[in-house]
Formats: C-alpha cells, structure tokens, sequence
C-alpha cells in the first residue's frame, strides 16, 4: 500500500532550531538557555498563524527528551525524538485547548498526571494549543500547577492571542513572541523547497506565493500546493496570480498610469474589465495600496528598488514613482486605505473602487500649501494646480425700481426704504495696516457735542517715502521681506506696525507693550533683515504710539434708537408711512 500524499506544510516542518525561518531571536534565546541549563517551567509562544509556535514548542520538547540532551541540537533519530516529531510520544501530551476549555478536562488530562513520573523520556512536557481557548476556570486550576509545578514537568503554550490569557499566568512563565516572517525569507525558504521537490518556480512566481503568505509561512505552503495541483512541475507568475486570484503587478501599473495621465474617462473601461474577469475588487485596492507604498519606497530610497519585495518591473515602477510627487502618493495611500474600507462593506463595491481612482486623479490638481500661502502673501498668482476658480465677471445689476406705493400696500415696503436709506449712509471704509510710513489715524464715528475729542497722535519722526529706494530697497520691500521670513512674528506683533527712516535710524512704530516686547527680543533679526533690504546698515529704535480711544455711545441716542425700531414695528407706523409716503425722523416716549 502506498503512503498518503503529505501536504509541504507537513512534510517540510521544520525538526531543528536552525529549519525555523525568520524567529532567530526565539531560536537563539532557546538554544543559549538548554546549553546554560536555565530551563523554565512554564514557556508562552506566541504569535500570528504560520509562523512556528507550535512547531518551536515541539523541537524545543525533542530537545529536552533527546537521549543525547537535554541539547540545542536533537539528534532527530532517537526514539523520542521520532515519536515527538509523528505526535505519538506518551511523555509529551499536546491538548486542543479550542476543544478541551472546560475545567473537568484539563483536571482530568493534566492536573491528576502531574505526579506521575515520566514513562521514559526525561521530561513530562505539556503543549497546550490556543491555550487563550481555555475558560476562566481552567486558568485558575492550572495556576498553582504552573507556578510550581514537579521538578520533571514543563509547560509550553501556544497562542495567537496573547492579551487574552490572564497576566497571573504570564507571570509565571516565559513568553516568547514570534513575528511574521519577511517575504524575502518566505520566498527563499520556497525555493529550497522547490528545487528539492525538483519544480520549475520562477522567482516571480516565488515572490507572489511569499506575498499571498503575509508573513504566514505555513499560508504560503498551503498556496505552493495549490498552485502545483494546477500548473505540475512548471510555474510561471501568470499561474499563481491566476490560481489565488491575485491582481497582476501589469495590470495595477496600468491603473496608476490611468491616473498619471489624468484619464478619468478611463477608469471606468479599467474597473469594468476587471470586474467582468472576476476579481474580487477589496484585494483589489490592497493591491493598490501596496504599490502606492511601493512607489513611496522607490521615491524615498532609490537604492531599494532592487528590494525582492518590490515585485514587478524594476524600470518602469522607477518611471512611474517619478510621475508622482511624494506628498500625492501620502494623500493617494489615505484615499485608498479607506476605499477598502468602503468597499468591503458596500453594496455596489465597483461605484466606490472608481470613485477612489477619480479621487486619485484629482489630487494631481492640488498645490502645495506651502506655495499657495507663498502666492497669496506676495500677491502673484495662485500657482498651476491650485484649483482655484477663475472669478466670474461681475453682474451688472439694473437699478431698482420703486413704483409708486398704493394705499393699500403691505407694510414691508417702508422697512424697505428705511434699510435702503441706512445702507446709503453708512459708508465703510477700509485702510491697509501697513500702508505709509506714518502711523495711521485712528477713525471714530462722529461724536455727540458732550464727548470729548480723540487724543491726537504724537508726531512721528520725518520718514522718507515708503517707495522711494533707500541704499538698494524701499520700506514696502522691507515689509514684505520680514511678513515672508516669519509669518507668524509678523502677524502678531508687526501687523499694525510702521515703520520710517530717521538718518541712521530705522524708527518701528508700534501701538502697544506687548509689540513692544516682542519686537525687543527680535531686535538683531529685524536689523538683519534691514540691512540685506536697504543696503546699509539702521539702528532699530522701537516707539509705542497708543491707540485713539474710540468715544462711547450716548446712552440718550441708544434710547432712541431703542424706541424708533419698536415704533417701526408698529402695524399703525407702518400703516400711515404706507398712506403718506413720510420718514420718521424723531421719537419721543409719551409717559
């Protein structure tokens, strides 16, 4: 009778310390502890599926009971050690902590046999699998066994979730955490295994397979075997993108060109095809993903483009990683990251996945912050890309109309006139804060007769012309020069500032204590700055010019214009200035 296929996950576990891949840190701290005989009684291992817990749980329980041991490297010929490695060694007893979670099963497997000595082997070994399955009473019951247990017994569990075992039994033992093996390491590992097995992978077929794994050598054995039952001893990249439904690196390349060239009417061509092959649009945007960090990578770190992870071809990811700016591949990622989140929850994925790529497509338009803030402060023109509207002319207005008013009109007309009329009298004026050399005056409303008139303004020094050249610049370019090295300084302390030329000085007008300080402590950087400006050298002196004091309103003219809204709102104001077309022009409360 012939013996039964054995998958390569099986076939191909590893038996020594040295076969683990990608867990040198675990492997080393085992080895360096049998050597020293520093062995716990109590060992954790844990990590993501595939990545060895339960296979180093094993080899390290081989190398306990190895009749040349306890040694790093167990012969793998011995009685026990066969019988470990096929499962069947009445020492080493692996309990199913999925199955077995009640109390009465770990009493009755564990607890009761802890006194008995070994059978032949030198250790007792324990391995209990997703030992994180095991109910609050279990833990409890192994507690006391586990912090002391017989001198010839040894603990190793195994887990894929460690925050959900008790830290009273952390605490008691050893954890050893085993990390996701890198795809490099995967794809080495499954062309030893391919040459041995005599197959023909090419190395971008390899790199898919360590891919498709993510990080789970036992997933990417389980994906080579599937991919050997369809295409036998020869595979091609095409054959495993085809078996595990994997987007091709051409194909994802293609949609990032789409959206290079900005061909929006495309996408929806591309994303069509790819659904009518088949594919399932999440992994889809995964992909997508991927190569945006990829092309990130290749932006950043030209030198990495040789970096097995980075599948595809090498040329033309480098020309499609010039097409992109850094800072659109950092917004592209954001886009995508939460289009597989929509994606995967949506009824229409295809309507969301084109909507991403629109999305993509019009991050090109964007501009920098930086360069629009630039363009803004200095007065040019918004740069290319900043997707501002062009302002659309102004609408002439035709004048309004006002018919004559009949007697029995509605009473909005007159709140008409009377806004209009306001309107026409209030004019606004605005006044730029850096404008001249001389502080502005301060505008207050008129005054009533008993209000007293605003302090005037002491007089500045005689400055020169703000645009007329001083050495080799003006006061305005001075201005400019000092609002676009510190923005932020100049908004807070030089925004209503002046500034004039004094003979060899330069005479900064401020309007309060606190510009004052700060244009103190910034004293030399302001001189520096005159100088490169001016083309000579200034002595800064700093003045404090208090600001006009705005006068109060009058509390009778408050009154009055109290009383004039509530006698607008009157249905017999409203009436008779309807019938007589009158204004009101005084009120007077009747006591």
């Amino acid at each position: 009778m012939s013996r039964p296929y054995q998958v390569l996950a099986r076939k191909w576990r590893p038996q020594r310390f040295d076969d683990v891949v990608g867990q040198v840190g675990v492997t080393q701290t085992l080895r360096n502890a049998i050597d020293r005989k520093r062995i716990a009684q109590s060992f954790i291992f844990s990590g993501a599926r595939g990545v060895g817990k339960t296979t180093t749980a094993r080899i390290l329980a081989r190398a306990l009971n190895c009749e040349q041991g306890p040694t790093p490297d167990p012969c793998g010929t011995c009685d026990a050690c066969v019988e470990i490695a096929e499962g069947r060694d009445i020492d080493v007893i692996e309990l199913d902590a999925a199955t077995h979670t009640g109390v009465d099963n770990v009493r009755e497997v564990i607890i009761e046999s802890l006194g008995i000595s070994p059978a032949r082997d030198r250790y007792k070994i324990f391995i209990i699998d997703e030992v994180h399955m095991l109910s609050n009473s279990s833990f409890n019951a192994l507690l006391k066994s586990i912090e002391e247990p017989p001198p010839h017994v040894v603990f190793m569990m195994a887990t894929t979730e460690l925050h959900k075992i008790p830290e009273t039994i952390r605490s008691r033992s050893q954890e050893f955490e085993l990390r996701t093996i890198g795809a490099r390491s995967v794809a080495e590992q499954l062309g030893r295994i391919a040459e041995a097995e005599q197959l023909q992978v090419d190395p971008d077929a390899l790199l898919l397979l360590a891919r498709a794994g993510e990080g789970s050598m036992r997933d990417a054995l389980s994906a080579f075997d599937q991919v050997i039952a369809f295409a036998g001893e020869r595979i091609t990249a095409a054959d495993v993108a085809s078996v595990l439904g994997l987007i091709g690196r051409d194909v994802l390349m293609d949609m990032a060109d789409i959206v290079a060239d900005g061909r929006a009417a495309d996408v929806f061509d591309a994303v069509g095809r790819l659904v009518e092959s088949g594919q399932d649009l999440k992994l889809v945007v995964r992909e997508l993903t991927g190569l945006v960090r990829d092309l990130m990578v290749v932006s950043v770190d030209p030198s990495r483009l040789d970096d097995p992870e980075l599948s595809g071809d090498a040329e033309r990811l480098r020309a499609l990683a010039a097409r992109f700016s850094r800072e659109d591949l950092l917004r592209a990622f954001d886009v995508l990251a939460r289009a597989e989140q929509d994606v995967r929850y949506a009824a229409q994925p295809r309507y969301h996945l084109e909507m991403a790529l629109l999305r993509w497509i019009h991050l090109g338009h964007l501009a920098p912050i930086s360069e629009v803030l630039e363009a803004l402060g200095s007065g040019r023109p918004l740069p290319a890309g900043a997707g501002a509207r062009p302002a659309a002319p102004p609408v002439a207005r035709p004048a309004p109309v006002t018919p004559a008013t009949p007697a029995g009109a509605g009473t909005g007309s007159a709140l008409r006139r009377l806004s209009e009329s306001a309107r026409a009298a209030s004019p606004v004026s605005v006044a730029s804060p850096v404008a001249a050399a001389t502080p502005p005056a301060a505008v207050a409303p008129r005054p009533p007769a008993a209000a007293p008139p605003a302090a005037p303004a002491p007089p500045a020094p005689e400055p020169g012309d703000a645009g007329t050249p001083v050495g080799g610049g003006t006061i305005e370019q001075l201005v400019e020069a000092l609002r676009k090295s510190n923005r932020t300084f100049f908004g807070t302390a030089l925004a209503r500032a002046t500034f004039a030329i004094d003979g060899n000085k330069l005479v900064l007008t401020v309007t309060g204590n606190f510009e004052q300080a700060r244009c103190e402590g910034r004293r030399s950087w302001i001189e520096e700055t005159a100088q490169q400006v001016l083309g000579r050298r200034h002595v800064l002196e700093i003045r404090v010019v208090a600001q006009a004091a705005e006068a109060a309103p009058d509390p009778t003219e408050l009154d009055k214009a109290r009383l004039r809204d509530q006698a607008l709102k009157s249905e017999a104001v409203q009436a008779t200035l309807d019938v007589f077309a009158a204004d009101v022009r005084d009120v007077e409360e009747i006591q």
